[in-house]
């Protein structure tokens, strides 16, 4: 029975000591992913491609810290501009034939926000207590940690951290459309430290409806950049 006791005693004081907090996640994520020394940071260009359905569109991302993002999408010769400030958000569409900017929701504002790297929106969620640890799963054979985040929009957000490295190896995302909800999965891979910003180099995104794949070529750190360029409106 002694022995019995003991080891039960045992298994509890190991799987304690396995045990990580919900906070303790968040920190070593920030710390593995560079994001605690962004602040020394002020711009960030990534210079990379999408493909989709057998269609290569290049791609730029312009972005300066704190919350300032420009998107560069080139289909056919022609450009589709996305930008934020702060809150506010606005596309122009060439392919529409229209040069005037228009809106964006401040829900598709805040989803366009977790492209910033300047952006640690675990800790975010977790400091407005939308975070929360929702168990264990695997990522291919490594085991993950599997965090749920409630978005404002009704959106929920399954992160998976691997336990080793503390990186975000993939994320499930339950969102509306249409009154039906869209399930979509995004794989994050090859992780590179690009003069001090550390990014998944490649991401493959799969839903019901089809799927699409970004590649980041180059990273340039520090570069000029003017705040105007930001403004489309």
């Amino acid at each position: 029975m002694k022995k019995t006791i003991l080891l039960l005693s045992g298994l509890l004081l190991v799987t304690l000591l396995n045990a990580q907090s919900l906070e303790e996640i968040v920190k070593k994520y920030t710390v593995a992913n560079k994001l605690d020394k962004l602040s020394e940071i002020s711009t960030v260009k990534i210079t990379g491609k999408m493909l989709m359905m057998g269609i290569e569109m290049p791609m730029e991302l312009w972005m300066k810290n704190p919350d300032k993002l420009l998107q560069v999408l080139s289909y056919n010769g022609q450009d589709i501009f996305t930008a934020i400030v702060g809150t506010k958000g606005y596309t122009i569409n060439a392919m529409t034939g229209s040069s005037t900017p228009n809106e964006i929701p401040i829900t598709e504002v805040e989803n366009l926000k977790k492209n910033l790297v300047f952006y640690n929106y675990l800790e975010d969620f977790l400091k407005k207590g939308k975070l929360t640890l929702d168990g264990n799963g695997n990522v291919g054979d490594k085991p993950a940690f599997k965090l749920k985040i409630l978005m404002d929009e009704g959106t929920t957000i399954w992160a998976f951290i691997d336990k080793s490295s503390y990186l975000m190896v993939k994320a499930n995302i339950k969102s509306s459309f249409a009154g039906e909800d869209v399930m979509t999965e995004v794989i994050y891979s090859d992780f590179k430290d690009n003069s001090g910003v550390f990014l998944p180099m490649k991401q493959i995104t799969t839903t019901a409806r089809g799927g699409f794949e970004m590649i980041y070529d180059k990273v340039e750190v520090n570069i000029p950049m003017e705040d105007k360029l930001f403004r489309l409106k």
